[in-house]
């Protein structure tokens, strides 16, 4: 995998602060971004993404850890399903000790 420096010191800023921006200049020294807003204020954003930082692993975005989670959120809700099924399951086949029946009468069927 091809890991590149992304330039992002300008989206940054202009997520930052969209049209109050006068001008934007870059700042070799720093190698940042800094943008001179309406009122005065000056503002700077650094302008490379370093490519050490962890990124997103695969073409969905998520990484490791997301996949982690998410696996194990749906191997809980698949669980608790499971008991649920188990759980009717077993009342239907008990239904009529319990006297589930009787009290199915009162449902309409669709």
């Amino acid at each position: 995998m091809l890991r590149t420096r992304q330039r992002v010191g300008h989206d940054i800023l202009l997520a930052r602060h969209g049209n109050t921006i006068s001008s934007m200049r870059l700042d070799r020294r720093t190698n940042s971004v800094v943008a001179v807003l309406d009122n005065g204020t000056v503002d700077r954003a650094p302008n490379l993404i370093s490519p050490d930082l962890p990124q997103p692993v695969g073409p969905s975005g998520l990484t490791a850890d997301d996949r982690k989670l998410l696996g194990l959120v749906t191997g809980a809700f698949a669980g608790l399903g499971a008991v649920m099924v188990g759980g009717v399951l077993a009342m239907a086949h008990f239904g009529q000790e319990l006297g589930l029946t009787e009290a199915a009468a009162y449902f309409p069927a669709y």
